[in-house]
């Protein structure tokens, strides 16, 4: 009797990107709160391009890729525009 060794592909880092991807635009939005989930943005972007590069889901991978950057360029995006209002104040 012979046994076939199926190999299992596994999305593991599709299912990273996309699960960090919306903690981290969910908790985000969050005031003062969502800047302690910085590490898991990056790691959304990280994992998001690490599992398209392996040939993973390319859905969750471009998910939590997108979702990374935008709440990365939202956060950073907000203080730009706090710290411009702030300067060019009336006096």
């Amino acid at each position: 009797m012979e046994m076939q060794q199926v190999k299992m592909e596994s999305n593991g880092m599709a299912v990273a990107s996309l699960v960090l991807g919306i903690c981290g635009i969910v908790l985000g939005l969050i005031p003062f709160i969502g800047w302690f989930l910085l590490p898991a943005w990056i790691l959304a972007i990280v994992f998001g391009a690490v599992g398209l590069k392996k040939g993973q889901s390319k859905g969750m991978c471009w998910t939590g890729l997108i979702l990374g950057i935008g709440t990365f360029i939202y956060k950073f995006g907000f203080w730009i525009l706090v710290a411009i209002g702030s300067s060019s104040g009336s006096v």
